[in-house]
């Protein structure tokens, strides 16, 4: 009877142990002591990065680079010239990141400097704190940390869209070098579109029929443009010109005409809230 009793009392003891051991634990006085800490709430929404700091440097994050993470632990995202997918598993305030290959076109200047940083950073087990829309990754030994905010999607109409890629079919090519950031339109609820190709201001007017646009006629000013802005302009003005199929992305909107070239774009970014 004796040695029945020892038995159970071992594995109490033992399940104990195990249960302890699961999970991140509160301590001390907490009255939640024993309670395992959730997850920090990272899946389902569209992060966009910040800034970037690398021992001690800090990189501003280009207009477009995001990250969204799904709830079945995948992710993809762009930063700010080529895209990426990833794993991430998340386990109380732990996020780990396992990068995958992405797209690999030439990142000039500042997008590919931080394109080079991002890289060293958003990998590895990552200490996450979320402060409302604000979410804050730093490696274990604190030298890189990734401030991203969370950003709520984009209309077609109504929203500033900046040109940040040129399609082919299936390929997508970086903008020329010299031309980055500087096309870029609104479509108005009214229908009517307004914007830059890159050097001369357009406006033109825009139909939308389930995922079609047809653009009306085109009206441009008469600036003389040369080099990577007239290649840009050139290639936008064919777009414009004629019917294109739309498709958006949370923050992104592709055009692409019937012959399959087109461009892709971003939003703007989303104001930031003032902090507390």
């Amino acid at each position: 009877m004796l040695k029945t009793r020892t038995t159970a009392a071992t594995a109490v003891l033992a399940s104990l142990v195990v249960l302890s051991a699961c999970g991140t634990e509160r301590s001390g006085s907490d009255p939640g002591a024993g309670s395992v800490a959730p997850d920090v709430p990272v899946a389902g929404a569209h992060w966009a990065f910040d800034t970037v700091t690398v021992a001690g440097k800090e990189t501003r994050a280009p207009d477009g680079a995001h990250v969204e993470i799904g709830k079945d632990g995948r992710a993809s995202g762009n930063s700010g010239c080529n895209g990426f997918g990833a794993e991430v598993s998340v386990e109380g305030d732990t996020v780990t990141v396992k990068q995958q290959q992405g797209t690999e076109m030439a990142c000039p200047g500042e997008r590919g400097a931080f394109e080079t940083v991002l890289r060293k950073a958003f990998t590895g087990a990552l200490k996450a704190r979320v402060d409302g829309d604000r979410l804050t990754l730093t490696s274990s030994d604190g030298e890189n940390v990734v401030a991203l905010t969370s950003e709520p999607p984009a209309p077609l109409n109504g929203t500033e869209w900046t040109v940040e890629s040129l399609l082919a079919g299936q390929t997508a090519s970086s903008v020329p070098k010299g031309s980055e950031g500087k096309a870029h339109f609104v479509i108005d609820k009214d229908g009517k579109v307004r914007g830059s190709l890159g050097c001369n201001r357009f406006s033109t007017t825009a139909k939308i029929s389930g995922r079609t646009v047809t653009f009306g006629e085109i009206t441009t000013t008469r600036m003389r443009c040369t080099g990577p802005e007239m290649a840009l302009e050139t290639k936008l003005y064919d777009v414009f010109g004629d019917s294109a199929t739309y498709e958006l992305s949370h923050r992104g909107l592709t055009l692409t005409a019937p012959d399959g070239s087109g461009f892709a774009a971003v939003a703007k970014p989303a104001p930031k809230a003032a902090a507390s």
